[in-house]
């Protein structure tokens, strides 16, 4: 199983006709094990290649998935948000927003991983300019909303901090 998840790793952040099938088979004959879908959800969601975000939102619908289980959720949100920078912090803020809506939606369901989502976000004030602005535009909306849980607020707020004091440079995508 080990061999063939490594392989499959390389064709799931690969463009090739193989890919697509690969991924099927592997899930077909995996699929009662949690452990290795879980896998199989993480090496999806940190693919390098274009279209990565659709695929997530696609996965959201997969007969395995579920967002009340928390290791689904860490498996696929968990891993685009924090092992997936390419897509994540695009530059038009789409991985932001998408993760923003899924803390949000799963803090009503479990607080302590829409907690553990949002700490994905706390490097924000490392970043250029532009995604500073999105991601505390983000982190605002997920604090300020109404029904927001201690859990999430007590993240949200600490990486929020003192929002007014911006570093002189980002080390992060200039």
């Amino acid at each position: 199983m080990t061999d063939s998840l490594n392989a499959l790793t390389v064709l799931a952040h690969t463009d090739c006709p193989q890919r697509e099938p690969a991924l099927a088979q592997f899930a077909e004959r995996w699929s009662e094990d949690p452990l290795v879908m879980d896998k199989w959800f993480s090496l999806q969601a940190t693919s390098p290649l274009p279209g990565t975000l659709a695929r997530v939102k696609e996965l959201m619908h997969h007969p395995v998935f579920s967002i009340r289980n928390p290791n689904r959720v860490r498996a696929l949100i968990g891993a685009f948000a924090r092992n997936n920078p390419i897509h994540f912090h695009a530059a038009d803020g789409s991985g932001y927003r998408w993760v923003a809506e899924r803390i949000m939606e799963i803090d009503a369901l479990n607080p302590q991983i829409a907690a553990r989502l949002a700490g994905a976000f706390n490097r924000w004030k490392h970043y250029d300019a532009g995604r500073r602005i999105i991601m505390r535009e983000q982190l605002t909306r997920i604090v300020e909303r109404d029904g927001c849980s201690p859990d999430v607020r007590e993240i949200v707020s600490k990486a929020l901090g003192d929002s007014e004091t911006e570093p002189t440079s980002s080390r992060y995508c200039r």
